[in-house]
């Protein structure tokens, strides 16, 4: 049978039957109740240490009442059935449910199946593990190149094999790191660590197995070179048991356990003949009705994902794109936008010359300000050789050193841009804001302000909303 590590809620009845006393209902939105629970939950959250803004209890419910009425604005206009909500909710269902199953019989199977592919590859022969010298001669190397390749690994040889055994592996490691051509290995003292059949080159191979642990190899040609090998253990290749651990470790670091809870849901689902959503909907239902912070972080998941797209469609794109609006506003809160000192509206051009710069003021002339940089780039960088750069804004005293000297008459540094010495301004200087266009960011944001304030009013008149005082003084105090 297989040993599926899930949690079985065979009390699940009776807990709900005890919850269902203990979390009284806090407040009733559009007729759908909210425990005191899910309130504490998102209160606690949103109030904890750190947080700047602290609310009280009493001054967090009309927050948190205007939260609940977007969602239920989503879902009067059921956006929760759109494909792309679904598909996100029904991946968060699958994240909050694959790390309860762990099917041990499919990480055992798959372990022993990793041991078994690659005992296989060493054909039932010791493990080595040797150190080399190698004197690297290339593959297009002449007849001089390899005698003089020869006669280098023949005086490497020569100086390692009057070396007393039991001094041997400490002075081929330390020639290894002086004259070996593989930088790699001869920064340990020419460890290649350790391997089995197939793992590497041929020749090498083969004379590495001939030899007994602590003994050394006369030089061995390769296709890359010269070699002397330095046999520093072999072994027979382990049992499973000795691997398993550690094939587990490497198993999981590849997702070795959200294989197995796919596998697993997977295989339930072909048992009861039903959809892979169906399975996991049933075991996230599990996890929700036994681990009350597991089922107030996915109710937070799902209304904070209607709450957004709700807020998206019917405010934040429209605030953005409500230009009419923005104007309106703006024209109607002109008090709000004053500036503490004039600005210069227009743009820095970058010449190569100061006869482009002449050409470029009259080019401008008529153009209205915000196609200015479009109207000199298309006139003047029409070839390979480009002659202005421009830079269009709204600036303060002590934004730009450029204005500053040109609009301000500070005594600044001008800062011309490499390769267009010639720098000079165009434009106007204003005291106030002229439209919403000059303050169009600060606008946008009030703009969006008010109508989420507008669209929240008609939410409280749209749906019921009953708040009971009675718990609301029970909030983390029971």
């Amino acid at each position: 049978m297989k040993k599926i590590a899930i949690v079985v809620f065979s009390f699940m009845a009776a807990f709900s039957a005890m919850a269902q006393t203990d979390d009284p209902v806090i407040m009733k939105i559009n007729g759908k109740s909210i425990t005191r629970s899910e309130f504490e939950y998102s209160f606690n959250k949103n109030n904890s240490d750190g947080v700047l803004d602290k609310k009280t209890v009493e001054e967090y419910v009309p927050l948190y009442v205007d939260f609940k009425l977007k969602v239920a604005e989503a879902e009067s206009q059921r956006l929760d059935t759109l494909s792309s909500i679904r598909k996100e909710l029904d991946g968060y269902k699958e994240q909050m449910v694959i790390p309860t199953i762990v099917d041990s019989a499919f990480i055992e199977r798959e372990a022993l199946r990793t041991y078994e592919n690659t005992a296989a590859r060493f054909e039932g022969q010791d493990l080595l593990n040797a150190s080399h010298i190698l004197v690297l001669l290339r593959q297009d190397a002449t007849a001089e190149d390899e005698q003089k390749a020869k006669v280098r690994i023949d005086s490497i040889y020569d100086a390692l094999r009057d070396v007393p055994q039991d001094q041997l592996a400490a002075k081929f490691a330390e020639l290894a790191k002086v004259v070996s051509d593989d930088k790699g290995s001869a920064q340990r003292g020419g460890a290649l660590g350790q391997f089995g059949r197939g793992m590497m080159i041929p020749d090498f191979e083969n004379a590495a197995y001939a030899l007994k642990a602590g003994e050394m190899s006369a030089p061995v040609k390769s296709t890359v070179g010269y070699h002397i090998i330095y046999l520093t253990d072999r072994h027979p290749f382990e049992p499973y048991e000795y691997h398993r651990d550690n094939i587990i470790r490497f198993l999981e670091q590849r997702g070795i356990k959200e294989a197995s809870a796919n596998a697993y849901i997977d295989s339930i689902a072909r048992q009861k003949g039903v959809a892979r959503a169906e399975v996991v909907d049933e075991l996230h239902a599990q996890i929700m009705a036994a681990d009350a912070e597991q089922k107030n972080l996915a109710q937070e998941y799902y209304d904070g994902t209607l709450m957004y797209e709700v807020a998206k469609k019917d405010v934040w794109d429209k605030a953005q794109k409500d230009t009419a609006g923005q104007a309106a506003y703006f024209k109607a809160n002109k008090k709000k936008y004053v500036w503490e000192s004039p600005r210069f509206c227009g743009i820095i051009i970058h010449a190569k010359d100061a006869e482009t710069v002449k050409k470029a003021k009259k080019l401008l002339k008529g153009v209205a300000e915000e196609n200015y940089s479009k109207t000199l780039t298309a006139e003047l960088n029409k070839d390979s050789v480009k002659l202005v750069r421009v830079e269009r804004g709204i600036y303060k005293q002590g934004d730009n050193a450029n204005v500053d000297n040109l609009v301000f008459k500070q005594k600044t540094e001008l800062k011309p841009r490499k390769d267009f010495p010639v720098t000079d301004v165009y434009g106007k200087k204003a005291k106030a804001p002229r439209s919403y266009v000059d303050v169009r960011g600060q606008v946008t944001t009030d703009y969006q302000n008010e109508l989420e304030k507008q669209w929240v009013d008609g939410l409280r008149k749209k749906f019921s909303v009953e708040v009971y005082d009675d718990v609301v003084k029970t909030v983390n105090k029971h």
